[in-house]
C-alpha cells in the first residue's frame, strides 16, 4: 500500500492517511492456484500410500503421507487466511485499516481489493444509550450525504418567549480518522450536537420583532436565510471534531408554544389592524388634500376655514369608515 497524502490536524486530533490497497483480482487468482495445488498434492499423496491394511514401509510412501498431510493443512489454512483479506468498496465509501490497534490508513478507492488479512474488521463497539446494548462498529464508513430530521424542541427565544422549533441538516463524513478515533459514535454525536446547536441559535434571536426593539434586527420568523446560515456555522464548528461537514441546515418548524400561541396571535392581529389603519389614514389624508387643492385651483367653490373643516370631516368619515356611507341632505347651511 502506498501513502498518497496525510491530512494534518491541530490540537491532538487524529490525522487521516489515504492509502491505496492492492487489487483483489491477482490475489484471487493466487488463492485459486494455491487451492488447486493443495488439492493436487492431496490426490498425489493419497496415490502414493499403500492400501489401508498394508503398513508404510518405503520412503515414497512416507513422502506421500507427508505430502497429503501438508496439503490438507495448507488448503485449510492458506487459502482461508488469504481469503479473509478480500474486501469491496462501493462509490462514496471508505474503509479504515486497523492492524492490532494501529491505524494504517483509509482506503477510498472503489472496487475489489485485498489487504493484510489480520486487519481488524471492527473499530470497537458502540453502546446504545437507550438499551445499553453494545454493537461492533464496522471499519467501513459511508461518505455519502445524509439527512437528519431533528425533533421538535421547546426552547425560549431571546425575549424569553417559549417557542417550538425543529431543523433538518444534510451532513457527511469527510475525515474518517476523526470520525472513528476522536468520538465514540459519530452518528450519535451529530444528532446530539444538532439539538444543542439549534437550542443555542434559538436563544440568540427573537421569534418576531418586539415593540421597542431596533428596526432591522434579525428574527427567527422574518430572517430564515440568516438564521439558517448561523445554524450551519454553529454546526460546522461543533462537528469539526468528528470529521463531519455540514452541506445544508434549515428550519423545518417554527411556532409559539401552545400556552402563549393564542395571546401572540392576538398581538399579531392587533399589529396588523394598526398597520392597516395607519395605511388607510395616510391614504385618506392624501386624497382630502388633493381634493381641496383641486377645488381651489379650478375655482369650483370658495370655501372658508369652517367649510373646509366640515368637508375634511365628511371625507375622512367616508374614506376611513368600515361601512358604506349614507348620504344626508342638508337643507340649511353651516351658519343657520
Amino acid at each position: 500500500m502506498s501513502v498518497e497524502k496525510t491530512a494534518r490536524a491541530a490540537g491532538g486530533a487524529s490525522a487521516e492517511k489515504t492509502v491505496h490497497a492492492k487489487s483483489g483480482w491477482p490475489m484471487l487468482l493466487l488463492v485459486i492456484v494455491l487451492a488447486a495445488a493443495c488439492v493436487v498434492g492431496i490426490v498425489a499423496g493419497a496415490m502414493m500410500l499403500p492400501p489401508e491394511d498394508v503398513p508404510i514401509t518405503t520412503g515414497a510412501q512416507t513422502f506421500g503421507l507427508v505430502l497429503m498431510v501438508v496439503s490438507i493443512v495448507a488448503v485449510c489454512v492458506g487459502p482461508l487466511l488469504l481469503f479473509m483479506g478480500f474486501f469491496t468498496i462501493q462509490p462514496n465509501q471508505a474503509r479504515v485499516l486497523i492492524l492490532f490497534g494501529d491505524y494504517k490508513g483509509t482506503v477510498r478507492d472503489e472496487g475489489f481489493h485485498w489487504a493484510n488479512p489480520f486487519l481488524s474488521r471492527s473499530a470497537g463497539t458502540t453502546i446504545d444509550a437507550g438499551t445499553g446494548k453494545s454493537t461492533p462498529k464496522s471499519t467501513k464508513v459511508s461518505l455519502r450525504a445524509r439527512t437528519y430530521n431533528g425533533e421538535h424542541l421547546k426552547v425560549n427565544d431571546k425575549c424569553g418567549n417559549p417557542i417550538e422549533i425543529a431543523d433538518v441538516i444534510v451532513w457527511r463524513v469527510e475525515n474518517t480518522a476523526k470520525a472513528f478515533f476522536d468520538v465514540d459514535d459519530y452518528n450519535s454525536y451529530v444528532h446530539t450536537q444538532s439539538e444543542t446547536a439549534l437550542r443555542h441559535v434559538a436563544t440568540t434571536y427573537a421569534y418576531d420583532q418586539m415593540p421597542g426593539e431596533p428596526e432591522g434586527e434579525i428574527t427567527l420568523r422574518s430572517n430564515i436565510e440568516e438564521v439558517s446560515a448561523a445554524l450551519k456555522d454553529e454546526l460546522a464548528v461543533r462537528l469539526e471534531k468528528a470529521g463531519v461537514v455540514i452541506d445544508d441546515a434549515r428550519l423545518t418548524h417554527l411556532a409559539y408554544a401552545p400556552e402563549i400561541a393564542q395571546a401572540m396571535l392576538r398581538r399579531q392581529q392587533a399589529d396588523a389592524v394598526i398597520a392597516a389603519r395607519e395605511k388607510i389614514v395616510q391614504g385618506a389624508v392624501s386624497m382630502v388634500e388633493m381634493a381641496l387643492t383641486e377645488l381651489s385651483a379650478k375655482n369650483v367653490v370658495d370655501l372658508d376655514d369652517e367649510r373646509k373643516a366640515a368637508m375634511v370631516s365628511n371625507l375622512m368619515v367616508v374614506l376611513c369608515g368600515e361601512s358604506d356611507a349614507q348620504p344626508v341632505l342638508n337643507t340649511g347651511t353651516l351658519y343657520q
